[in-house]
C-alpha cells in the first residue's frame, strides 16, 4: 500500500505541532483528516496543507460521543485508518497544587489522557477490522512525561499517564498488527509553548528564558515514524530544543 492510499486522523490539527503534522504528512502523499474543536483553524490549516480530499471535522476529544462521531465518519468517507496521531492537549494557569481549581484538573485529564484513549480506542477498532488489518497510533508526550516544572502538577500528570498507554497499546495491539509510538517534545515555538523564549520559572526559583526549535522538525519526526513498515516501531523518541534546559540539575 502507498502513502497516497493511506489514511490518518490528527487531532489539535488547528494549530503548533498538530497543523506541523499536519503538513508534513500531505506532503509525503497521506490522505488527511483533520480535528480540533474549533473549524476555522482546522480550514486554515487544510488551506496550508492543499486543500483537496482532506477532511475537516470539528471535535471535542473530551466528548465520547463526538469522538465515535468523527471516526464513524473516517469509516463512511475514507473506508480506513492507517494513522492515528493522538495530539490534542491543553495545560492549566500555572498556579501552586493547593491553588489549582479541581474543574481545571478534570478538563486536562479529560482533554489530554481520557481524549488520547477515546481517540485509540475508535481507532483500534477500525484498525483491526480493516483489509488489510493494522496500522500506527502515535501519542504526544512530553519532555513533562520525565520531568515536571513548577506549578504544572495536572499536565505532568496526564503525560506521565500517556507513557502508560503507550506500552499498554503497543502491547494490546501487536496481535491486531498495530504499533504505538510516543514523541516526547520540549519547547517547540508554538502558541502553546512559545512563551519559553520570553522566560518562564525555572525549578530554582528563577525566570529563564529558554531555547525553542520550528515545529516543522516535530511534524517532520511524525512522518517519519508514519512511514516505518508496519514490523518496525520507534517506541518512544525525544525530539526538543537543543539548548532548553531539561538534561541536568535543576
Amino acid at each position: 500500500m502507498t502513502s497516497e492510499t493511506k489514511v490518518a486522523v490528527v487531532t489539535g490539527a488547528g494549530t503548533g505541532i498538530g497543523r506541523a503534522a499536519v503538513l508534513s504528512l500531505r506532503r509525503a502523499g497521506w490522505r488527511m483528516v483533520l480535528a480540533g474543536r474549533r473549524r476555522e483553524p482546522l480550514e486554515e490549516t487544510a488551506a496550508m496543507a492543499g486543500g483537496g480530499d482532506m477532511l475537516v471535522v470539528p471535535t471535542d476529544v473530551a466528548d465520547p460521543d463526538q469522538v465515535h462521531a468523527l471516526f464513524a465518519r473516517i469509516g463512511e468517507t475514507m473506508g480506513r485508518l492507517d494513522l492515528l496521531f493522538n495530539n490534542a492537549g491543553m495545560g492549566t494557569p500555572q498556579v501552586p497544587m493547593e491553588d489549582l481549581a479541581v474543574e481545571d484538573w478534570k478538563r486536562v485529564v479529560d482533554v489530554n489522557l481520557t481524549g488520547s484513549f477515546l481517540c485509540a480506542r475508535e481507532a483500534i477498532a477500525i484498525m483491526k477490522s480493516q483489509n488489510p488489518k493494522g496500522g500506527r497510533i502515535i501519542n504526544n508526550g512530553s519532555v513533562s512525561a520525565h520531568a515536571p516544572r513548577p506549578d504544572t502538577v495536572a499536565y505532568t500528570a496526564t503525560k506521565h499517564a500517556i507513557t502508560g498507554l503507550t506500552k499498554s497499546i503497543a502491547l494490546d495491539g501487536r496481535k491486531h498488527d498495530i504499533a504505538c509510538s510516543q514523541v516526547d517534545i520540549g519547547n517547540a515555538d508554538t502558541p502553546m509553548a512559545g512563551r519559553m523564549k520570553h522566560g518562564v520559572p525555572q525549578a530554582s526559583g528563577e525566570i529563564m528564558a529558554e531555547a525553542v526549535m520550528d515545529p516543522e522538525h516535530c511534524g517532520e519526526m511524525i512522518a517519519h515514524i508514519a512511514a516505518l513498515p508496519p514490523e518496525t516501531n520507534v517506541l518512544f523518541v525525544t525530539i526538543m530544543a537543543t539548548k532548553m534546559p531539561f538534561v541536568g540539575r535543576g
